[in-house]
């Protein structure tokens, strides 16, 4: 009887019932649990503890610290301050006339490294992409990287050791016949020696990325636009750059959310008290006001302010980014 009701199943009735069977693609089998999972792959999820502690410990955890914005701090008392102040220490620096002069100060340094050192990396790798010659293009993107790996106070040195009074730009000044220029004693020179020397350091690490991104591209593009009668323009206007707009996208937005941050070691090490009017910015300024006045709560305070700044601006980063380019983190 169970033989005869078998057979009596029709085979579209029975592709029916499999199809109900099977799981659908993209869920998890039925009784799978998290837990399950766990179990089955846990030496992979075993590779994800130290990066969470190193984010949980130095990361997450001293955000608490945020709270003697609103909290007077003395040293040696509580780590969490003596009594609450409210918003008195944001007002100050929002009344404080120098602040706004290292805010407008950070503003331009940051906008001008964006505008020179986020495009550079494009423009580069694309030039040693063109070289044909592999040991040429070896020893290109060798000597475009070894910057990279100088330490910044290294950097500051020779930068320091070059624009001296005595240093090998002013001696080429003399041969000319024109007078040496104190380039690190005046303000106005301050921010083209900080963008050139950034850019020297820093341009040819970024190309890796995009290096990378173009070897993706698929060369049957390249030779339908050839067929088209594209020449190297063309075919790097309408294949190269949107075969790595996701990458360049991506950076982008990494870029602006350190917008405000910007390099302080470097500005420490170059920038002296006749250079402040141009050089000061706001995590030299809060080493000042913190590290050296012991006014923890209020450089607490202005670090706060330009951290909410920052993520107001890789969120609209982004929110932009997906609605125009279609292209985004998250």
């Amino acid at each position: 009887m169970s033989t005869a009701r078998t057979a009596d199943v029709s085979p579209g009735t029975r592709d029916v019932h499999e199809a109900k069977s099977d799981p659908a693609p993209g869920k998890r089998p039925p009784g799978r649990t998290w837990r399950q999972a766990l179990r089955r792959d846990w030496q992979l999820y075993s590779l994800a503890i130290l990066p969470l502690l190193f984010f949980a410990i130095f990361r997450y955890l001293p955000m608490i610290g945020n709270v003697i914005a609103f909290r007077k701090f003395e040293p040696g008392g509580s780590v969490l301050g003596e009594e609450w102040v409210g918003l008195r220490y944001v007002r100050m620096f929002l009344n404080d006339p120098t602040f706004w002069q290292v805010f407008t100060n950070t503003l331009v340094l940051g906008a001008l490294t964006l505008l020179f050192c986020f495009p550079m990396p494009i423009v580069l790798a694309l030039l040693i992409n063109e070289v044909r010659h592999r040991r040429l293009k070896r020893f290109v993107q060798s000597v475009s990287y070894l910057p990279h790996f100088l330490s910044i106070v290294v950097v500051a040195g020779l930068v320091i050791e070059l624009l001296s009074v005595d240093g090998p730009v002013n001696q080429i000044l003399r041969v000319a016949g024109d007078d040496p220029i104190s380039f690190l004693q005046q303000p106005e020179w301050f921010r083209t020696i900080y963008v050139s020397s950034e850019m020297w350091q820093t341009v040819g690490w970024g190309t890796i990325l995009y290096l990378a991104a173009l070897t993706t591209i698929d060369d049957q593009l390249y030779e339908a636009a050839r067929i088209d009668g594209a020449g190297r323009w063309r075919q790097t206007w309408h294949v190269t750059l949107p075969g790595i707009r996701p990458t360049a996208v991506t950076l982008l937005i990494l870029n602006i959310g350190a917008f405000m941050a910007v390099g302080f070691e470097k500005v420490l090490l170059l920038y002296n008290p006749l250079t402040y009017p141009t050089a000061d910015v706001i995590s030299t300024y809060l080493y000042r006001m913190g590290v050296v006045s012991n006014n923890f709560s209020y450089a607490t305070a202005i670090g706060l302010f330009e951290a909410l700044i920052g993520l107001t601006l890789v969120l609209s980063a982004n929110l932009i980014s997906r609605r125009t380019v279609g292209t985004s983190l998250w």
